[in-house]
């Protein structure tokens, strides 16, 4: 059976990124052919072959089989900023249409797909449109990756609510360990799991150097 995911998360910083290297990884078992895609990236480097931003970089290292930088992140942004004011500051346009023909693209190539948005639910993306609009015109279920540090209640609830509001599944959600010594770490992990009305994914315990394909044992899709 195809799986197919948007990664969102309570904000900038909250584990996304490894959240979504760990699926790929744990829908490769078996030798199943997974993609990734981070459909925007703001903040990124110059190279001979042109931006390159590390976190889409990695997501491309795990394509099975490998696939065009310029399919994984259609649109790179060197601003580290918001994508709608990385974009002005670059007189640049978040082009939506490129970036589905980009995902149909993976999708045809694939047998599971795996899409790291940017920031959280509800950054602008455009003038018009936020990273949830993104998600819809992907037609994607949401896994919601929840960073556990101080406020992690306030922003992880917030954060379902507005999923759930948009009328977008919201199929499931995974905990990330930010810090080697979070105070009452368990405690707001259960207060989480007894609140958000979806499966808790798997919790990632805090790594200096995590390893996604080590921590795929800790999810259960």
């Amino acid at each position: 059976m195809s799986m197919e995911f948007f990664v969102t998360g309570t904000d900038t910083g909250c584990g996304k990124t490894l959240a979504t290297l760990t699926l790929m990884e744990a829908l490769a078992a078996g030798g199943r052919r997974v993609a990734g895609m981070k459909p925007v990236a703001a903040g990124a480097e110059s190279t001979p072959e042109g931006l390159r931003n590390q976190d889409a970089l990695a997501i491309q290292a795990r394509c099975r089989p490998p696939q065009p930088y310029e399919r994984v992140n259609p649109c790179c942004l060197a601003t580290p900023a918001a994508p709608h004011l990385a974009a002005r500051a670059e007189g640049r346009i978040i082009d939506l249409t490129a970036i589905r023909h980009a995902c149909d693209e993976l999708r045809a190539e694939a047998d599971h797909l795996v899409v790291e948005g940017v920031g959280g639910w509800r950054v602008p993306l455009t003038e018009d449109h936020e990273v949830a609009d993104l998600c819809r015109l992907l037609e994607l279920p949401v896994i919601l990756v929840v960073g556990l540090e101080l406020g992690c209640l306030n922003h992880a609830l917030l954060s379902t609510a507005a999923i759930l509001e948009s009328g977008i599944p919201l199929v499931g959600w995974i905990a990330t360990s930010l810090t080697p010594e979070m105070p009452f770490e368990q405690e707001n992990l259960a207060a989480l799991t007894e609140r958000i009305p979806v499966p808790l994914f798997g919790h990632l315990p805090w790594h200096a150097r995590p390893d996604p394909a080590a921590l795929a044992r800790h999810l259960k899709l």
